[in-house]
């Protein structure tokens, strides 16, 4: 499979590999974690972890530019991996619950998603771009895009065990404070406290309480200060777990850091001159436009594809059916499911790609970008069909008076499973692809910003993604998926429109 490529290609994806656990930790549990530790709306709690997700990508542009201002990757990537560390320490360290002070402890942390998301926007950016630099020898080209997605594939073996772990981790506590995991419980525990709880709801809240207990409650205070303690503290040791994988990554980017590329040599190896990796004004400003024209449009598809951590994590916990025949999970293991089938579809699409070059017939990158976009849309075309009559949110919010559903009424599991494995198929169109054409039309000493810009389109993307928090909680769920498919579907035809000309540029 790595037949052909460089050398450094499995390195690189291995240091990536703490990363992407770290990632995927905070995707599967971050908006759950802030719910259930602070007793946030899923709109409040939607609008940090969008504000965070803006930040990841908004400071791998920043990175970028430090890099190649600096001129030295490789120490600003080591820097990067040593600040997540420093982050996730942070979010790491229990604190007890309900806190004393919302504010106080909520600000704290905050300061270590920043520090993660600093960390971050100084890591990836600037690894993908060597990534990129391994391609630009001739004998590599031919292979740049079947390189990225296999770098894409290969760093997301760590995300499939990031929600497993975390879960797993959660679960350990609850079990050694001989309590039962329910999802619904955080909120009917801040809502009892706090006093917005329905007379009807408590009567839930008693069963709930008895059932994780093993035993009846008499003081459903005492018991929902002890439920959100344990519970909390369960997440704050997941968070831990990426710290281990961190320190992983650490070690194997130093160990071969000496076999990654150096940013001034290029093509063979040669040292450039600033003549040499100069370029036409005219040719630069053309490659400029085309790619400010792809973030552009891929915008849309992250303010999509990323709710698979906020507003498709908030329907697996409530209207989803968490069970399989005997078998009960988590909400958050969904999580695992993109990186699974990212890991199990990547070597059949590269396959199919390797088929399809040695015919002639292997679709240009921004052709396979725009098929993404369309399989996106396809994938909330299948939420939005298959959520149509479930009742409003607020009918089933505890913090609202409401009651969640019972068993008998929430949707099959594999509804989600279906969702996510066509997000992933549309994510390996698009994702590496991007990354890939950026690489490509980048011109030579722009390369750190402009892979920091792809991620920038990413962040701006991600900086709307509170609005599906919002939707989520105020119209039907079926005409919140419909936005995505509305989202994904402009984007689709805004490629395909502009395919000659992006064609044509990345000759």
């Amino acid at each position: 499979m790595f037949k052909g490529h460089p050398k450094g290609l499995i390195p690189a994806a291995l240091a990536n590999m703490g990363e992407r656990f770290g990632f995927y930790t905070m995707m599967a549990i971050l908006v759950l974690f802030l719910q259930a530790k602070f007793g946030l709306s899923g709109t409040n709690a939607g609008i940090i972890y969008s504000i965070f997700y803006f930040s990841i990508y908004i400071l791998a542009l920043v990175g970028g530019v430090i890099a190649d201002k600096l001129k030295n990757y490789k120490g600003t990537i080591l820097a990067g991996l040593l600040l997540m560390a420093g982050g996730y320490v942070i979010l790491a360290i229990p604190t007890p619950t309900p806190v004393s002070s919302v504010p106080f402890f909520l600000t704290i942390s905050l300061v270590g998603l920043f520090v993660i998301a600093f960390g971050n926007g100084l890591f990836k950016g600037n690894l993908q771009a060597l990534v990129g630099q391994m391609y630009d020898e001739p004998k590599y080209d031919s292979r740049r895009d079947s390189g990225f997605s296999l770098f894409y594939a290969f760093i997301n073996v760590g995300a499939i065990f990031a929600p497993i772990a975390a879960i797993l981790m959660r679960n350990w506590w609850l079990g050694k404070n001989n309590l039962e995991y329910n999802a619904n419980l955080p909120e009917y525990c801040h809502s009892f406290l706090n006093g917005s709880i329905s007379e009807s709801s408590i009567v839930t809240f008693q069963e709930y309480a008895d059932k994780a207990s093993g035993a009846p409650v008499a003081d459903l205070s005492a018991f929902a200060n002890n439920y959100l303690d344990v519970f909390n503290t369960g997440f704050h040791y997941a968070f831990a777990t990426a710290i281990i994988a961190m320190a992983i990554s650490l070690v194997i980017y130093m160990k071969n850091k000496k076999k990654f590329p150096n940013p001034k040599r290029v093509g063979k190896g040669t040292e450039h001159t600033k003549d040499e990796i100069k370029m036409e004004a005219k040719e630069v400003k053309q490659r400029m436009y085309a790619l400010l024209a792809v973030f552009a449009v891929v915008i849309f598809f992250w303010f999509s594809f990323h709710q698979n951590g906020l507003t498709l994590t908030l329907f697996a916990k409530d209207y989803t059916l968490l069970k399989i025949g005997t078998w009960e999970f988590s909400a958050e293991i969904f999580q695992s499911m993109n990186p699974f089938f990212v890991v199990f579809l990547t070597p059949i699409l590269v396959g199919i790609f390797g088929w399809l070059r040695s015919k002639g017939m292997e679709p240009s990158t921004p052709k396979k970008i725009a098929i993404g976009m369309g399989i996106a849309s396809l994938a909330f075309v299948v939420m939005a069909l298959g959520s149509f009559g479930l009742p409003l949110f607020k009918t089933i919010n505890p913090q609202s008076g409401g009651v969640p559903l019972e068993d008998a009424v929430r949707v099959t599991p594999f509804l989600l499973l279906g969702t996510y494995f066509i997000l992933t198929v549309a994510e390996l169109f698009i994702s590496p692809m991007g990354i890939s054409f950026v690489s490509k039309v980048s011109p030579p000493q722009y390369q750190g910003m402009m892979q920091g810009g792809w991620l920038g389109a990413t962040a701006l993307g991600n900086g709307l993604l509170f609005i599906g928090a919002i939707l989520y909680e105020t119209i039907p769920i079926w005409m919140t998926w419909s936005i995505f498919v509305i989202a994904t579907a402009i984007s689709m035809f805004t490629i395909i429109f502009m395919i000659k000309w992006l064609e044509r540029v990345a000759k």
